[in-house]
């Protein structure tokens, strides 16, 4: 006998309650996907835009921040490195490049920092999609995502903004510098904080706040080799070799500096999400548990109310298995709905996020439930199946003419 009649009248018969039960499964679901597709887009996305940070070095304190502000332009005041540290870095024959890293002044919501061409161009990888690099001081170049024209003009200000990446903030034109800066060029998009940033020669940023040029009268010139620059918050190093990476770390864990590899704070910070992350799906299986252990109750309550159905099915000389096949399948066509439904949610819910942190922190995020998720559909729809096989054997063991006669 084909059973699949039989299981359609029973979902029929469900009605609302089924809707519900696959919603309440669905949603189970959806929270252990997109817990775990966001995590996991988090740390690739993190470790994308560290590539052009190889080794970071600052003044003595939290490497966390050190990392968050010269990475993901989360800015915090740092203490400085002196001057002396950057000459050197660029004398040393173990380092292929060394850029400062100067902030502190905004424009339209956007960071202003100061650097050199070697960090503009990422060590020569990547060049303008318009216009050109900066050639001398009041010329910027900006990220993919400014919003400003090739030409334009921008007044930069001191200190942090209070407004939107676009907007200019009542904090903005209380402090504004009496410098002007071109716009020249627009650098190609990183998928990082830096696609909202706007980058000015690191001279440019020293005359503003009466620092000097760090040339000593050289007239116009920008870049290295420097004289005698004042102290920066941050200095990027691209070391030769990789021995020479980790030579360059131990020279400079001393001496009132501190060089740090951003995958040292990224494998903490992992580790602290990675924490975060069991929790939830920890509290997301729990709950898993409970839905599908309603949705066994809901079946055998289900088979109770349909028990004469079921028993004229017998007497007319259908099988015990025939009963369980129905029941069972009953049970996990609900499950199935549910972990598709699920996937779904967990997905579109992962991207709705993804679109918040991006436009929060700048980084590209592109969560897709991977084999994990998969893993975890699986395993909740086998024990789903498992659940209702119970139900489907409660059901098969009726007695025929006892259920008849009541």
């Amino acid at each position: 006998m084909n059973p699949f009649p039989m299981v359609l009248a029973d979902l029929r018969a469900l009605r609302g309650t089924g809707l519900v039960t696959t919603l309440l499964i669905g949603l189970a679901v959806a929270i252990g996907i997109a817990v775990g597709a966001q995590e996991r887009a988090l740390r690739q996305s993190s470790a994308r835009a560290a590539a052009d940070f190889p080794l970071v070095i600052g003044a003595p304190s939290s490497q966390t921040q050190l990392i968050l502000t010269s990475v993901y332009l989360q800015l915090e005041a740092l203490p400085l490195v002196p001057g002396t540290t950057l000459r050197d870095l660029a004398a040393d024959q173990h380092v292929a490049g060394a850029a400062p890293l100067a902030y502190g002044d905004v424009a339209l919501g956007y960071p202003i920092v100061g650097t050199t061409l070697d960090f503009v161009t990422r060590w020569g990888r990547i060049a303008p999609v318009e216009g050109r690099v900066f050639e001398r001081e009041g010329e910027v170049v900006i990220g993919a995502d400014v919003k400003l024209p090739i030409g334009g003009e921008i007044a930069p200000s001191h200190g942090a903004s209070d407004a939107q990446p676009g907007r200019e903030g009542e904090g903005e034109h209380a402090h504004r510098h009496a410098a002007r800066y071109v716009v020249v060029g627009r650098l190609p998009r990183v998928n990082a904080p830096w696609d909202r940033a706007i980058l000015a020669p690191v001279e440019s940023v020293w005359e503003t706040h009466g620092l000097g040029d760090g040339h000593s009268g050289a007239e116009g010139q920008i870049g290295p080799p420097f004289v005698d620059p004042p102290g920066v918050p941050v200095i990027v190093v691209k070391p030769r070799t990789v021995a020479d990476a980790y030579r360059l770390r131990a020279q400079y864990r001393q001496g009132g500096t501190m060089a740090v590899f951003p995958a040292e704070v990224l494998t903490s910070l992992y580790g602290a999400i990675g924490d975060l992350r069991d929790l939830v799906v920890a509290i997301a299986a729990l709950n898993n548990v409970v839905v599908l252990l309603a949705v066994t109750l809901l079946l055998v309550t289900l088979a109770g109310a349909r028990r004469k159905r079921y028993a004229m099915l017998r007497a007319m000389g259908a099988s015990r298995t025939y009963i369980a096949l129905v029941v069972w399948l009953t049970g996990s066509a609900l499950v199935a709905a549910g972990c598709i439904l699920g996937l779904g949610l967990g997905w579109a819910g992962s991207a709705a996020v993804s679109t918040l942190l991006q436009a929060r922190t700048g980084l590209a995020l592109s969560p897709r439930p991977g084999s994990d998720e998969i893993a975890l559909c699986a395993t909740i729809f086998g024990v789903g199946a498992a659940l209702s096989l119970i139900a489907a054997l409660m059901t098969a063991r009726l007695r025929t003419w006892e259920t008849l006669r009541s």
